[in-house]
């Protein structure tokens, strides 16, 4: 699949990027739970964070495939960075697709900028992997709305100045459920205590509390009861990121055992050079091709305007499955060193396992591909 002059010149760009300025503060920002702001500013600088922000709000516009290749090379340099992104991609995605004149003017050419982040408000205590069992709800009192509930795992949610939120009209009804934009500084908004994660810890992961907290109804995005398709739809493109996240991330880990095995002696050669440890790399090297293969076709299909449901969905469950099993190989090459956090393929593995879970887990990956297939 050959990628045009433009899209190998931005690859190359970000992957620069990714090597000399993301991965020389992964360590660092792992252990201490910090994000690293320098290098969001970095990725704003490259126009980044207005990758799906329409040209004429100052964003890059940017085709599905290009945001893959972008997405793979962020989480080359770190998983956590990439995740922060695509979720502030998600959050200008909302806006840009469903806002109208006045609220694209109002939030995008800031978010361009990378200030304010955005954060995307779905999942829920007790609706994550059905969002349409939320309870948060959205009550239209005269020209505002008076927002009620808890959000769960959100990314960005302390570092973020702007919420889309999805949120039920009747919370009784599955049907009503609405898409807002929240200012994080409304009153009544509370962020929860930062979530203390296995892996993707430089990412701030938090709850989200409304209590009674009122927004102009001019912040809401979709008509009463379009929030969740909407919602579904955005997704579609989100599990291309994730996808293309898992195979940055797996070409990290599989760089980073080629490299020790090279380097690593025992029975008096490298061990690059031992039978097991060849057919190791070469099973990595397969699966972390045919994942690319994967998320580049559900990018293209959806740059032709194709369903991309299935495509997306087989993407996200092959790749992150994937990430999991390259990630684990390259710590079992590096021995007990890859037990230490003296070499990256540690964080690696841990970071890996993230993404089976989020934007979908692998289980709902298989329902939604086995539906495509079987009706």
């Amino acid at each position: 699949m050959n990628l045009s002059d433009e899209q190998e010149a931005i690859r190359d760009v970000v992957r620069e990027f990714a090597v000399e300025e993301i991965r020389p503060t992964a360590a660092e920002a792992d252990s201490d739970q910090t994000f690293p702001e320098d290098v969001w500013d970095g990725l704003a600088d490259l126009d980044l964070t207005g990758m799906t922000v329409p040209e004429a709000y100052g964003g890059l516009d940017v085709d599905r495939l290009t945001y893959s290749l972008v997405n793979e090379e962020v989480a080359y340099g770190m998983l956590s960075v990439a995740t922060a992104l695509s979720v502030h991609c998600l959050a200008t995605s909302c806006i840009a697709e469903f806002g109208d004149d006045d609220q694209r003017e109002r939030w995008l050419p800031e978010m361009v900028d990378g200030r304010p982040v955005g954060a995307f408000a779905l999942s829920e205590p007790q609706a994550g992997s059905n969002p349409a069992e939320m309870t948060t709800e959205a009550r239209h009192e005269g020209d505002e709305y008076v927002l009620n509930g808890k959000k769960q795992w959100i990314t960005n949610g302390q570092r973020a100045g702007v919420v889309v939120l999805f949120a039920k009209t009747d919370r009784d009804d599955p049907r009503s459920v609405t898409q807002f934009v929240v200012p994080k500084d409304a009153d009544g908004l509370e962020v929860g205590k930062k979530e203390d994660k296995l892996g993707l810890r430089a990412s701030d992961t938090t709850s989200l509390v409304f209590d009674d907290v009122r927004i102009p109804a001019a912040n809401r995005l979709t008509e009463e009861g379009k929030g969740l398709s909407a919602a579904l739809h955005i997704l579609n493109g989100g599990r291309i990121g994730i996808a293309s996240q898992s195979v940055g991330l797996a070409q990290s880990a599989l760089d980073e055992a080629v490299e020790y095995a090279g380097e690593r002696e025992q029975f008096g050669q490298p061990i690059a050079e031992i039978q097991t440890i060849r057919h190791k790399i070469a099973d990595m090297r397969t699966r972390l091709g045919a994942a690319r293969l994967l998320a580049r076709d559900a990018a293209r299909k959806d740059d032709r305007g194709e369903d991309v449901e299935l495509a997306a969905s087989m993407a996200k469950y092959f790749a992150s499955e994937t990430a999991v099993d390259v990630a684990n190989e390259a710590v079992q090459i590096h021995g007990g060193y890859g037990y230490t956090t003296d070499f990256d393929v540690e964080r690696l593995y841990r970071d890996s396992k993230i993404t089976t879970i989020y934007e979908g887990t692998s289980e709902i990956q298989k329902k939604v591909i086995a539906r495509n297939v079987l009706g």
